[in-house]
Order: structure tokens, then sequence, then C-alpha cells
């Protein structure tokens, strides 16, 4: 059975231009990565959790803010890894430096039997359409491309 993810996929206009937040993974294996390494915020769903509030709690996790207003559901994706992602879109805005991330803990360096902790997220960044297409998980630009379409 697939792991099945959640997240919301937050946009707004500036200048007149579509823009959509994304997340860059914290940690030390995603320290080097930046193109192809974003997402939008999301994580694991819970064995009987409805799916939209899995968004909502993963978005409120990682970055500090309780998204408010009309969610739409965009078609799911599977990644390249087999996980399905479950996302909605959500007009809204907010100021990503200030965001405040929950942790996890991991033996780092590998072999060395030392735990050190970690933001789950290290980055929050509104990204022009054109940034993000460049900037997201491969597999997450068909979300993307959802959004325009449903909002034009």
């Amino acid at each position: 059975m697939p792991k099945t993810s959640a997240g919301l996929l937050m946009y707004r206009f500036r200048g007149g231009r579509l823009e959509v937040l994304l997340v860059h993974p914290g940690g030390p294996f995603f320290r080097n990565k930046d193109d192809g390494a974003w997402s939008i915020p999301k994580g694991e769903v819970d064995a009987g959790e409805d799916l939209l509030a899995a968004a909502r709690r993963e978005f409120r996790e990682e970055l500090g803010f309780a998204p408010e207003g009309q969610f739409v559901a965009l078609n799911p994706i599977r990644q390249k890894g087999g996980k399905v992602v479950h996302a909605w879109a959500i007009a809204g805005d907010c100021d990503p430096a200030n965001f405040t991330s929950n942790t996890f803990e991991m033996e780092w360096p590998p072999g060395s039997g030392r735990k050190a902790v970690f933001p789950e997220i290290d980055r929050a960044v509104f990204f022009t359409m054109q940034e993000a297409r460049r900037k997201i998980n491969p597999a997450q630009v068909v979300l993307l491309q959802d959004l325009q379409a449903r909002i034009g």
C-alpha cells in the first residue's frame, strides 16, 4: 500500500503575477539541493484522519500558520517513490520569513551514534509560477498546472 500525504498549495497575486508558497526540506540530506527539491507544505496522513484535516495540520506544523478560506481540491498525484499526494489550493498570504517549523531527530553524522535535531523545513518562499516549476519536486509540477487551470 503506497504512503499517502496531504498538503496545501497557498497562492497569491502580487503585481498581477501568480505566486505560490513552497517549502524547502530541512536536514543534512537537502542542505545543498535546490532546484527540484522544494515542495508544497505536506505530510503523511494518520490512520483514519480526514485528508483535508491532515493537510491543514501539516501546514500548521511546518509553517506555524493556520490558513482559512476556501480549499479547492486539486487532482492527486503520485510521486516517484509511489507516495500519493492529495492537495488543496488556498488563496492566502503570509510572511514566509516568520515561519516556525516542527523538528525531527536523526543520527548525524551516520554511524556516529550521535543524535541531532533538524527543522522539518528550513525555508519557505513565495515563487512566481516560472520559478516554482524549476524549484518544485518534478512530480508536483502537475499541482501547479492544475492550480493554473482552475484559477485561470
